[in-house]
């Protein structure tokens, strides 16, 4: 039988082994690498886009600089000694040798300065050094005695303020070809001596950091590369986490990638932090320099440079006016530094630890000195530039601003109202002052309330309140522009009167005093500030007609059309009563109110020029005769009280307003050259005891006796001759005759009547006595 073949088994698949802990270990990571490879290559794309955008485009927002307008020196310029001194060291110069730049040396009345130069628009200002003496508020001997001879010198004008970032990050941009010597050689053996070899970042440094601060037994080098330095600055915050570092690592490797390492140590030097000003931060080694040495960034003495740089480690840490000794410690290690690795050699490195910090004993460049005048500005800058602009783009705006007037205003305001509280009963009392030059209307000084460095509510600007009195002048304006009708010596009825509305209400002027005197020439009317003459003259001229003057002279606001208003209803800021004076002080001739000369951009190319305009609003002739009555206010009226302090020489005009209960008291008047108004009240519109002659004048006055400045002469206009008048019997006169008065009229409108007072001899003799004491 045949044998029967084995059977064959069926097979099991093979079972394939289970991998094991470690491989699915490995597994995992290789797939996290993956994700996280692709994750960080995402990550590191967008950082690539954050460095580049913010580098390519706006690297800084620099704020907008304002500036006080340049102080002038050449023989005869207006100007004492203790107003030199002020603008020397508001400009930022120091009392010293008077041969460093920016140092002044005086002598009795003598004065050596050693100038800085400064960029100005119509060209540079070269250094120069000057001697002149002060004689009688004047500047004689002007010389030259370094430099390119010539008659008048600018000082660098001083710097009064800024329009910054809403950050408040401050800075001023400098060029890495205008260091000064071993400043970079400095920073560089300090902070990354290997900048110019490593990528971004650089291991090794890090690891000789921690060796030698252990061998100091304190931190004197840092790992961080400069590059890394102005990425933590630059782009990041200050939070110190793993995730915070790894972004700075990535970010610095592609920036060192992207960029020239000049460019990026430029960058540095405009972008490190060196210290704090209040609430704004000093950014960069340009604004350092000027903010502790009043240097510009390229006049740095190598001791100067050694403390900046030293400086870096830690601003507020190493202060050299809070911590003198600890700064001086540093600086020295810098210097130290320098001298190991070949910068110097001992000898200077001795020297220049010999040296005194140099620091100045005030910051300069500070904080807005003056907030109301900067308020203005950035109001008239609004008119042409975007705030964003004037805060990022770092325009430099030259202002009309003058500092010695500005401080003469705000000391008279402060002074004056600290007498008025002794003397009054009444709530705190406020105040505010607009002063300009009084044929350019260039504002020179504003002052918005008592305490002139707080930035809050401005009275100059922004406090609306009737103007009482002051709005006389344009009612006898309106009306004196009819002179076939009205001259100063027409008689106007000083007498009471009563109107009734058709609403039933009943309208009854009365005179502060008063009293009644029945008929009064038309300029002691005005001279007096007697209100029922003003109503009478003004209803006779005409509401619409009063209103058209005030508008021509540039009230822009609603003038309501009631009678009121002829003795001051409508309201007005002080900026605004001084824009309408200013027609008044040049004899019809309006001058736009302006605070801006020059601005320019971070480059110096101008941009804009504010230049003088002048629109004639009435006629010059008829402005003659009010000044005229304005004159007689300050030697026979309400300001009469002004000469007890001010020189009976000096020649000035002027008009007090005072509006019910005392709620405002009121001055504006001018000289020869300067115009200034003056408010005085409370902000609860409370009454006061005061009236334009004891509230607004009295600070008036203080101002104008402080300031130098020549006597109101005004040009008699075309049309316009004097005649000696008895403006009691309304006749043309003799000079020597009784109440004989010379006054201005229209031509063709002066009497046509004469009475003369004889050939008397005693009366002669009399008339010419007199006229010797005159």
């Amino acid at each position: 039988m045949p044998k029967k073949s084995p059977s064959k088994r069926k097979k099991s698949p093979a079972r394939k082994s289970r991998p094991t802990f470690r491989q699915r270990l490995w597994s995992l990571l290789w797939r996290l690498g993956v994700v996280g490879l692709v994750l960080l290559a995402g990550w590191t794309v967008y950082l690539d886009a954050v460095v580049t955008s913010r580098f390519e485009g706006r690297r800084f927002e620099v704020p907008s600089r304002v500036y006080a307008r340049p102080l002038e020196l050449y023989d005869g310029a207006s100007l004492g000694t203790e107003a030199l001194r002020q603008e020397l060291q508001l400009a930022g110069y120091r009392s010293g040798d008077g041969r460093q730049p920016g140092t002044w040396q005086q002598n009795g009345s003598r004065f050596i300065i050693a100038t800085r130069g400064f960029e100005f628009v119509d060209g540079e200002e070269p250094r120069r050094r000057l001697s002149l003496t002060i004689s009688g508020n004047r500047v004689a001997g002007f010389r030259v005695l370094e430099g390119a001879p010539t008659p008048v010198v600018r000082l660098t004008p001083a710097e009064i303020g800024g329009i910054y970032p809403a950050h408040r990050e401050d800075r001023v941009l400098v060029s890495l070809d205008d260091a000064p010597p071993l400043l970079e050689e400095a920073l560089l053996v300090t902070e990354d001596r290997d900048f110019y070899d490593h990528f971004g970042i650089a291991p090794l440094s890090i690891g000789r950091a921690m060796v030698a601060n252990i061998k100091a037994g304190r931190v004197v080098q840092g790992g961080s590369t400069l590059t890394q330095q102005l990425v933590k600055n630059f782009y990041l915050t200050r939070d110190q986490t793993l995730i915070r570092k790894g972004n700075e690592a990535i970010m610095s490797l592609l920036l060192e990638w992207h960029y020239g390492k000049r460019d990026i140590l430029e960058t540095y030097l405009n972008e490190v932090y060196l210290g704090q000003a209040g609430n704004r931060s000093i950014n960069g080694f340009g604004l350092a320099s000027q903010f502790y040495f009043r240097k510009r960034f390229q006049d740095l003495a190598l001791h100067e440079s050694a403390l900046l740089v030293g400086m870096v480690k830690g601003p507020s840490y190493y202060d050299p006016r809070r911590n003198p000794e600890r700064a001086k410690e540093r600086r020295n290690l810098v210097i130290d530094l320098l001298e190991e690795h070949g910068g110097i050699d001992p000898q200077t490195a001795s020297e220049a630890r010999a040296r005194p910090l140099g620091v100045t004993s005030r910051p300069s460049w500070s904080e807005n000195r003056y907030p109301a005048y900067i308020d203005l500005v950035k109001r008239h800058l609004a008119r042409d530039y975007r705030q964003q602009d004037l805060q990022s783009e770092g325009l430099r705006i030259f202002t009309t601003l003058h500092p010695t007037i500005q401080a003469q205003a705000e000391t008279s305001v402060a002074s004056t109202l600290h007498e008025l509280d002794k003397r009054a009963t009444d709530t705190r009392l406020e105040a505010a002052m607009v002063i300009t030059a009084r044929d350019s209307g260039e504002v020179l000084a504003l002052v918005g309330g008592r305490d002139a460095s707080y930035a809050g509510f401005n009275r100059a600007l922004d406090a609306k309140r009737p103007i009482g009195s002051l709005v006389k002048p344009f009612v006898y304006l309106t009306a004196l522009s009819q002179p076939d009708r009205y001259t100063l010596i027409t008689p106007v009825r000083d007498t009471g009167l009563a109107l009734e509305f058709e609403n039933g209400q009943r309208w009854e002027p009365r005179n502060f005093d008063r009293e009644q005197r029945g008929e009064v020439p038309l300029h002691m009317a005005l001279s007096r500030s007697w209100n029922l003459p003003a109503v009478r003259v003004g209803l006779d001229v005409g509401l619409p007609a009063v209103t058209e003057t005030l508008q021509d002279f540039g009230v822009t606001s609603a003038i309501s059309p009631y009678p009121s208003l002829l003795l001051g209803s409508v309201d007005l800021e002080p900026v605004a009563v001084a824009q309408i004076y200013q027609g008044l002080a040049t004899s019809g001739f309006n001058t736009p109110l302006r605070t801006i000369r020059d601005v320019t951009d971070a480059r110096g190319e101008v941009l804009n020029r504010y230049n003088l305009e002048v629109n004639q609003v009435a006629d010059p002739a008829a402005v003659h005769l009010v000044q005229y009555a304005m004159q007689e206010v300050m030697r026979e009226g309400t300001g009469r009280s002004a000469y007890y302090t001010i020189p009976d020489s000096l020649g000035l005009a002027g008009k007090t307003g005072t509006t019910d209960d005392g709620r405002d008291s009121w001055f504006a008047g001018f000289s020869g050259d300067l115009l200034a108004v003056t408010w005085v009240g409370r902000d609860d519109n409370g009454p006061t005891s005061l009236t334009g002659s004891s509230g607004a004048l009295p600070v008036w006055t203080r101002f104008m006796a402080q300031a130098p400045q020549h006597s109101f002469s005004p040009v008699v206009p075309d049309g316009v001759e004097y005649h000696w008048v008895n403006s009691e019997k309304r006749v043309l006169t003799d000079e020597h005759c009784e109440n004989a008065r010379l006054i201005p009229f229209i031509v063709g409108s002066e009497p046509e009547g004469f009475e003369g007072c004889g050939s008397d001899f005693s009366k002669r003799l009399r008339g010419w006595f007199e006229g010797l004491f005159e």
